[in-house]
């Protein structure tokens, strides 16, 4: 630990940190949104259908749920700056492989490398903020930095069509990857622990390490593949996480084939609805904590916002019976807002619930769970799209209702999990 004497006397620099996450999240979510926003445009070219591009997609959430349950330990024992590092080294390489795909395998080999790669962004990004954030500020972090998947699907309708009709599809691929190793660089220069950091002042430290003393040891698998509290966590992303990856991966395609838009008018829409979806992350992250500092509970605090955006998800159900464009912008930015309000609070739960040691291994736990959803979703998706969207859609509007009546159910108060 520094010295107080070399410390700044005021400082706020955990906000520097989540703002390196938020930028991580957004090249993540730019990278895997490539292919979702081209898929179009690339069937007249490779010659593929919903179904062999439900493969490509199923190979990239498989290849997640690999990733992050060995991701979420990995970042436990390496620790966040060097299993981050490798992590966006691996996935900026996989993003631009696609680039030289000239079949319906070579994108879904592609796909798969890249989903193994990002599968690291959020097991790392939680464990920061349970370094980083004192307990009550923690979901707001974290809404913060899970803002930047919207963004990041924001940048892609804008970004790639220039990209694309300058350096061709292929390019589109290459440029976007490079972005990874941009901030690398960053990460490298201004990652340390907050007690071995020179911009940390005395007080920020102290509010960083305001919480109760939390073991430090590792804590194995086996002892938390067991624990409710690490399937109350498993329960919420496995419900879920699907319901997202249907809009990133499909959503410009139902457009598309709904409305029968072009490359370039898909933008308008799918940059509205993502747009939506920020004040959900930012929103949801702020409303738990604002609750806990007004003297309400954790679990009140977060089931109760949790509540709020499972019934706001609700008027989606609506969506494939409108044939007004807006008005399926409108149901589905509601949904993906109240989506990423849910998953600014879900994300908390291992912190909420477990030492920051163990922090890292059940979030890639409970990742795996919302991954293996996502594989099944992508997989029914390929099928069912070429009839109709309405099993989907249903899906998408009430699993969040299911999801926390299960995590009740497993965690009535959201009480720390007893370890040996």
């Amino acid at each position: 630990m520094l010295s107080p004497a070399i410390r700044p006397a005021t400082s706020r620099f955990r906000w520097v940190i989540c703002g390196l996450l938020f930028f991580a999240t957004v090249i993540a979510y730019v990278d895997r949104g490539v292919l979702a926003f081209l898929e179009k445009t690339l069937e007249g070219i490779i010659g593929w259908d919903s179904r062999q591009y439900s493969y490509m997609t199923a190979a990239f959430q498989a290849a997640y749920a690999i990733g992050l349950l060995c991701a979420g330990r990995l970042t436990d024992r390496l620790g966040t700056r060097k299993a981050f590092a490798y992590a966006i080294v691996l996935w900026s390489f996989a993003a631009m492989c696609p680039g030289l795909a000239v079949s319906p395998l070579t994108f879904g080999i592609a796909m798969f490398f890249l989903g193994l790669g990002e599968a690291a962004n959020f097991p790392a990004c939680i464990k920061t903020v349970a370094e980083w954030f004192p307990a009550r500020e923690r979901a707001y972090a974290t809404g913060l930095f899970n803002s930047g998947s919207n963004i990041g699907a924001m940048v892609v309708p804008v970004v790639v069509p220039f990209l694309y009709y300058t350096f061709g599809w292929r390019g589109a691929f290459v440029a976007t990857g490079c972005s990874g190793f941009v901030w690398l660089i960053f990460w490298l220069w201004l990652y340390r622990k907050p007690a071995e950091h020179p911009m940390v002042s005395a007080a920020e430290l102290a509010l960083i390490e305001s919480d109760p003393p939390e073991r430090t040891a590792s804590v194995p698998w086996a002892q938390l593949f067991p624990l409710k509290e690490t399937w109350a966590f498993a329960v919420a992303k496995f419900f879920t996480d699907p319901v997202w990856w249907f809009y990133l991966f499909w959503l410009p395609r139902y457009v598309a084939e709904t409305f029968h838009l072009t490359l370039g008018k898909t933008s308008a829409p799918i940059l509205t609805v993502y747009a939506a979806s920020c004040f959900g992350s930012v929103g949801g992250g702020w409303l738990s904590s604002a609750l806990i500092k007004r003297g309400k509970s954790i679990n009140m605090a977060r089931k109760t916002t949790m509540l709020i955006c499972a019934l706001a998800v609700i008027p989606v159900l609506y969506a494939p019976y409108t044939h007004n464009l807006w008005v399926l912008v409108a149901v589905v930015g509601l949904a993906m807002a109240a989506h990423q309000g849910w998953s600014a609070n879900a994300f908390t739960l291992p912190s909420d619930l477990f030492p920051r040691s163990a922090v890292g291994s059940v979030v890639g736990i409970g990742g795996m769970a919302g991954a293996i959803g996502g594989v099944v979703m992508q997989l029914s998706a390929g099928y069912i799209a070429r009839y109709t969207y309405l099993p989907l859609f249903l899906f998408s509007g009430s699993a969040y209702l299911v999801a926390l009546a299960i995590v009740h159910l497993l965690s009535p108060r959201l009480r720390p999990a007893k370890l040996d």
